[in-house]
């Protein structure tokens, strides 16, 4: 069946719609509707084009065969979008994100080489937010910031892999909760090995690293960078570093030990540089 424009007097074939941009530049629009839902396969610059993506687009939806594995560069679909018919073909969900769901997790596609895992759970998440990549860091954007997608698992931004935590399997791109071990939970606490004993290490960043002390308790640990920070605002230090919240103490047992506990005289001794 022929669409016609009445503002543009063009015949275009079925799934193909004639659009003029604000500079008076035209170009067409492919989309078609799967199970009464309008799906949108993207703008071309010609009627060819949009038409070969509307046929694309069909086959997809058709053809249970084709898989995510069968893409081929050549397609007329982008690669996300690609995905994201064949997750409603085979799942009935919709997303314009590039996910594909399995029977316990789901499958989120940055290419057709690079493809993470994340929980049912995270699925609303990052429906309605694109991850990004620069490097190894995967984010999203969230109000105007960019979000590092480890946060969401109480891994702090500046966490080392193998450090501050570790993918239990060792698949990098596996980011579900159960695959996540988070070693080091507080700020400037790090879990290390000193002369065959593990002792937490304390160390607070100024104009470089500091080390602040070792303690044996994680809690000791945290409330001594707390204490180091409060020692260096009383010496002058405007830097606003984050300090550690410790739920399971009271106030008066945080006192205590906050009291007790001895840090780096370096630390003591820290005045800002005039």
């Amino acid at each position: 069946m022929n669409q016609m424009s009445p503002a543009n007097h063009i015949k275009c074939p079925e799934g193909v719609y004639p659009a003029t941009r604000k500079n008076g530049q035209k170009y067409y629009r492919a989309s078609l509707t799967y199970r009464r839902k309008h799906i949108s396969l993207g703008s071309f610059s010609n009627v060819t084009e949009a038409h070969n993506a509307y046929l694309e687009g069909l086959r997809l939806l058709k053809d249970t065969s084709v898989t995510v594995a069968s893409y081929v560069s050549c397609s007329p679909l982008a690669f996300e979008k690609w995905v994201t018919l064949l997750n409603f073909r085979d799942n009935g969900i919709y997303s314009g994100n590039p996910i594909y769901m399995s029977k316990k997790f789901f499958y989120y596609y940055l290419s057709p080489s690079q493809v993470l895992k994340f929980d049912p759970d995270d699925l609303f998440y990052y429906a309605t937010h694109k991850i990004m990549c620069r490097g190894n860091h995967y984010f999203v954007a969230d109000h105007g910031s960019q979000i590092s997608i480890i946060s969401r698992y109480g891994i702090k931004p500046y966490a080392r892999e193998g450090r501050d935590y570790r993918f239990i399997n060792g698949d990098h791109s596996d980011f579900r909760r159960e695959n996540l071990q988070i070693m080091n939970i507080y700020h400037g606490v790090t879990l290390e090995q000193k002369n065959g004993q593990y002792l937490y290490t304390v160390r607070i960043h100024i104009r470089g690293n500091y080390l602040v002390g070792r303690y044996s308790s994680e809690t000791e640990a945290a409330i001594a960078y707390n204490k180091a920070v409060d020692t260096l605002k009383q010496n002058g230090i405007s830097k606003n570093f984050p300090l550690n919240y410790i739920e399971a103490l009271s106030p008066r047992k945080y006192a205590e030990i906050y009291t007790n506990l001895h840090i780096s005289p370096r630390i003591l001794a820290y005045r800002p540089k005039t």
